[in-house]
């Protein structure tokens, strides 16, 4: 699949050039204050193996292009799956729809020769027969750990996307972006009662780091653990109490309850709990929130943003003071801002809007241990599942997919049915103690806005919360 030019995807002499790529794109948005065209090549597969057989395998490959025009708050946009000259000028002609710019156009993204990535294909380096058998290793490793596991899934996948972004103005930029993910399931059942427990990891490498022993192992080990300790949980309490949250994966609650209300768009429209609040306390001491799009490797990490800009370290909140927010190109120019590397979309086929990247609370000083002695009664969130927030207030909900009781300072017995609620900006004003154990996620997030879904990075150190609301049953 790979090429010495993974660009050749991208152009073919007879359907589209590099250089009349950049002629149709300067005459399309020639009235536009802002826009580019971005091309894009992705393959991507899929294999599932579910009750000791392979039961999905899946392989695409899909190429195409989406052309925006932005003038004022107006946005013009058309896209197609076919790359070609004929195809973009159908597309321009939606742009002409579009009222003229009154002002100067938008400057151009800052140029960067940082790539995060080689050329190199996940899809290519390993064999077809050896991804399978690696899933039915699995399989029998984690039926073999105990004699209670019931049910075993695992799934392997892995894409490679090749993008170019070009603009009117004569910039051109172009990533690589592999990502790569290994989940294991596992359902343990004793005297009638089943549970289940689960692992995911991945990021933006190649396939022989989820091909390692020690890899696997840990998923089957983590899965089970979970799966084991849920075949013993008794029903969660209910009421306020405080909540002891685990290091990296517990990180996805500052990012659906406080990342999102930190982005470019509903700041810029004030329907955001943090609108207007640049300079403000909206956290307690210590509480730093930073999303970077330029850790190498990790899963909501690119080298530039949907719109060419390079990603960079955005510290949102500095020792619990709001000092800013995440922007693409549109709402950054409107706000009177810099972008901050933020512009991202799903696909060609999508238009992009401020997005999260990876979205981390900073460590602190406290010791861990110490932190769960402070706790007379409460309950220990290790992992969470599903959710829902509201942007405008900041509430959510959250479930638990693996928890504790916490009574005199020492973990009880496993809970089921636990939910924390609250809302963003409250419980940053409730953190009373910061880790020093900050951890990223293992590579599994998923970020929905608008209809649409992209990779994306959680993480936080421990983190004691005086005052949330637990849903429980008990």
């Amino acid at each position: 699949m790979t090429t010495l030019d993974p660009r050749s995807l991208l152009y073919a002499p007879d359907k589209l050039s590099p250089e009349e790529a950049q002629r149709l794109t300067a005459d399309a948005l020639a009235q536009c204050d802002d826009g580019e065209l971005f091309l894009q090549f992705v393959a991507s597969e899929s294999f599932g193996f579910d009750d000791g057989r392979l039961k999905t395998a899946d392989y695409s490959r899909d190429a195409g292009f989406g052309l925006r025009g932005v003038s004022g708050e107006m946005t013009g946009f058309a896209h197609a799956n076919e790359i070609s000259r004929d195809a973009i000028r159908r597309a321009a002609e939606t742009l002409t729809l579009l009222d003229p710019a009154k002002g100067q156009p938008a400057p151009p993204p800052r140029k960067s020769n940082r790539h995060l990535y080689t050329d190199a294909s996940p899809l290519d380096a390993i064999p077809f027969a050896e991804k399978v058998k690696l899933l039915e290793t699995i399989d029998a490793a984690a039926r073999a750990r105990d004699p209670r596991v019931a049910q075993v899934s695992a799934s392997l996948s892995g894409s490679w996307s090749v993008v170019e972004i070009v603009r009117a103005d004569g910039f051109v930029a172009h990533d690589i972006r592999p990502l790569v993910r290994l989940n294991v399931s596992i359902v343990a059942e004793r005297d009638g009662r089943r549970e289940t427990g689960s692992f995911g990891i991945g990021g933006r490498w190649l396939y022989d780091r989820l091909f390692e022993p020690a890899t696997w192992n840990r998923a089957i080990d983590t899965a089970l653990a979970q799966a084991l300790a849920n075949l013993d949980s008794v029903a969660a309490p209910a009421g306020e109490m405080t909540v002891l949250l685990a290091p990296g994966w517990p990180g996805i609650l500052l990012h659906e309850a406080i990342g999102h209300g930190l982005e470019g768009d509903f700041n810029r429209k004030g329907t955001s709990a943090f609108s207007g609040r640049i300079g403000e306390r909206v956290g307690a001491p210590g509480v730093t929130v930073v999303d970077n799009g330029s850790i190498p490797d990790r899963r909501g990490s690119l080298s530039i943003d949907d719109e060419g800009t390079p990603t960079q370290e955005n510290v949102l909140i500095e020792d619990g003071i709001l000092k800013g927010y995440i922007q693409d190109r549109l709402n950054a120019r409107l706000l009177g801002v810099a972008p901050t590397g933020n512009g991202r979309r799903e696909s060609f086929a999508h238009a992009p809007m401020p997005r999260m990247t990876n979205t981390f609370m900073r460590g602190g000083n406290d010791d861990p241990a110490e932190l769960l002695s402070r706790v007379k009664t409460g309950i220990f969130a290790k992992s969470f599942g599903g959710g829902q927030v509201d942007i405008v207030s900041g509430k959510f909900v959250f479930s638990c997919t693996e928890a504790y009781k916490i009574e005199n300072g020492k973990l009880g017995a496993p809970i089921k049915g636990a939910t924390l609620i609250g809302d963003g900006p409250s419980v940053l004003t409730r953190v009373t103690g910061i880790g020093n154990d900050m951890a990223l996620d293992e590579g599994v997030g998923v970020c929905g806005k608008g209809g649409q879904s992209v990779p994306a990075g959680v993480g936080q150190p421990t983190l004691l919360v005086a005052g949330l609301t637990v849903g429980g049953t008990a």
